[in-house]
């Protein structure tokens, strides 16, 4: 593999990156070379554990990282601290996020804020503060969104509205911080399971309403966004369905 094809040197930042997609994301850019700043807010010992195999296969390789992303005012701190890191950012991943139904009728203002906050608001603060260095390093940011940000998912129009807001920003930014830096996202359909609840009805139905019939996996997002930082060099402001064809079936 040339060195081009490699991110050897590149430090990337990924937020919720201790568990699920996050840590499958992590690898992935790990093995190809990158440093990884992983950010956690709770999952400290998910982090330490995802940290201390990665660099046990290559070390000094992962920095952790933990903040609240609901806390905007400590966020500009966070991007400084995953800077200094490695003396670079040259990729953010926006890969945290909160989800759970909202009914309306029962929606309260804090359940606003923080599916907005987790969702849209902290991505958008995060990619603000990491803008000079991204342009420095003619880097990119990649965007965890959802195929409900075009199809709302029933019974959660707050997540629906932050993701479909996610999608805005992913294409804002990438007008605003051209030609420099790439920003792109990332659509999931069936890939994990939410961590409440979930009859087994209704994941066959959500299965059945794909093309290809079966559950994706977080290593099928990784490599997704593998591709967009490492190889899509002339794409931005693009969303990629990563969805087993579910978006198309009415």
């Amino acid at each position: 593999m040339s060195e081009h094809n490699t991110l050897n040197g590149k430090v990337v930042l990924i937020t919720g990156a201790a568990h699920r997609i996050g840590a499958a994301t992590a690898r992935t850019l790990h093995a190809a070379g990158a440093n990884i700043v992983l950010h956690y807010r709770s999952s400290r010992a998910g982090a330490e554990a995802l940290q201390a195999e990665l660099q046990a296969v290559r070390a000094d390789s992962v920095a952790l990282l933990q903040g609240d992303l609901l806390d905007t005012a400590a966020l500009p701190g966070l991007v400084a601290q995953a800077h200094v890191a490695w003396g670079r950012l040259d990729v953010l991943v926006n890969n945290a996020s909160t989800f759970y139904p909202t009914p309306v009728g029962s929606v309260t203002e804090a359940q606003w804020e923080d599916l907005m906050g987790s969702n849209l608001k902290a991505p958008f603060f995060l990619a603000q503060a990491a803008a000079s260095h991204l342009k420095t390093e003619r880097g990119c940011i990649v965007n965890i969104v959802d195929i409900h940000a075009d199809r709302p998912l029933r019974e959660h129009p707050v997540y629906s509205m932050a993701k479909a807001g996610l999608v805005m920003m992913t294409r804002s930014l990438a007008c605003e911080l051209g030609p420099e830096v790439r920003v792109n996202a990332i659509a999931p359909g069936a890939i994990l399971w939410p961590e409440n609840e979930m009859d087994d009805t209704t994941k066959a139905r959500i299965i059945e309403r794909t093309f290809l019939k079966r559950q994706g996996s977080p290593q099928d997002i990784a490599r997704a966004a593998l591709f967009l930082i490492r190889d899509a060099d002339y794409t931005s402001g693009q969303v990629l369905n990563v969805d087993g064809g579910r978006s198309l079936n009415s």
